[in-house]
């Protein structure tokens, strides 16, 4: 189906489907069955120091055989460290968010790494291409974690038609319509975060996954733009003392305290009141927990339906 598909070609790929970096929870496990199932199967470095993550990417290569990557977070306080492991280790793909990684792009490129950056702009996406990365993911505000202010529905589009390199949509895709709608609007692969949390290998907290299940379509929330780190999260305990602080004028220092370990307090110790469930808006579509074979197969498998499904109402 997708033999023509730059993406996949460019990585060699069977299936133009990303797995997102998620800090804590795109762990070796997950990024693994993304890449043994045909997709894109990336390792979350987040603020991961250097040892922690080679041993993660020695895992994966003893997992698969397959093309994999690792998402970097630029304003990590291992960065610098972190680019070393990954050139080390000649990891086949580097997509990076939170920042510019044009330092690094030479460096990548001369081993033979293909650099992805996450953009959340039309200005950054014309930025990033020309310091020579391979292609860029467009993520629209839907997704959980980190985000931008522009929806996928707006972002996208604007950016395929901005640069002249392969573009990759994220943000509220989790099933074969939301795939459909981003080819439609130019994208030549997906990435999914939200939709990956819920599955078998994923090594998130069964509290986490419980909670993404009872969520509805207005259970998420953003918090964090008075800092200018805006993040969606599911609303809870910490996400309302998080929002009455920034209403009542806490400092950034203060309300950088109460995010400290946050995110696996939820992710690992299962405290999803007090602790930072990063999600998607999409995840009161999200019904089930399957192996990662099995949500690329079904979505796969459903994107002639979504298409035929978008014929009929122009007919």
């Amino acid at each position: 189906m997708f033999d023509n598909n730059p993406i996949c070609r460019m990585l060699g790929i069977k299936y133009p489907i990303f797995q997102g970096g998620m800090a804590w929870i795109g762990t070796a496990e997950l990024a693994s069955a993304v890449s043994n199932a045909g997709g894109l199967g990336l390792i979350g470095a987040g603020h991961m120091p250097p040892d922690a993550l080679r041993n993660e990417i020695h895992k994966v290569k003893g997992w698969t055989d397959k093309p994999f990557g690792v998402n970097v977070m630029l304003m990590s306080p291992f960065v610098k460290e972190v680019m070393q492991v990954v050139l080390e280790e000649r990891v086949p793909v580097i997509t990076t968010g939170a920042g510019n990684p044009g330092e690094y792009v030479p460096g990548l490129k001369e081993i033979g790494s293909k650099v992805i950056p996450v953009v959340a702009s039309v200005a950054l996406a014309r930025r990033l291409v020309r310091t020579g990365v391979d292609a860029v993911i467009a993520e629209g505000t839907e997704s959980g974690g980190h985000i931008g202010e522009i929806t996928t529905m707006a972002l996208l589009p604007q950016v395929v038609d901005a640069v002249d390199v392969p573009v990759i949509g994220a943000g509220g895709i989790g099933d074969s319509r939301g795939m459909a709608a981003a080819f439609a609007l130019g994208a030549q692969a997906i990435q999914m975060g939200s939709r990956f949390v819920l599955s078998e290998e994923c090594i998130a907290h069964p509290n986490y996954k419980q909670a993404v299940l009872k969520a509805k379509d207005r259970s998420t929330v953003v918090t964090g733009r008075s800092l200018g780190h805006p993040a969606r999260v599911l609303q809870n305990k910490l996400s309302r003392k998080y929002e009455e602080m920034e209403a009542a004028g806490a400092s950034n220092e203060e309300l950088e305290q109460l995010g400290v370990g946050s995110l696996h307090r939820a992710t690992h110790e299962g405290d999803v009141d007090n602790g930072s469930v990063m999600i998607g808006e999409i995840s009161g579509m999200l019904a089930d927990v399957k192996p990662v074979k099995q949500i690329i197969e079904d979505i796969v498998n459903g994107l002639p339906g979504a298409f035929d499904a978008a014929r009929k109402t122009c007919d």
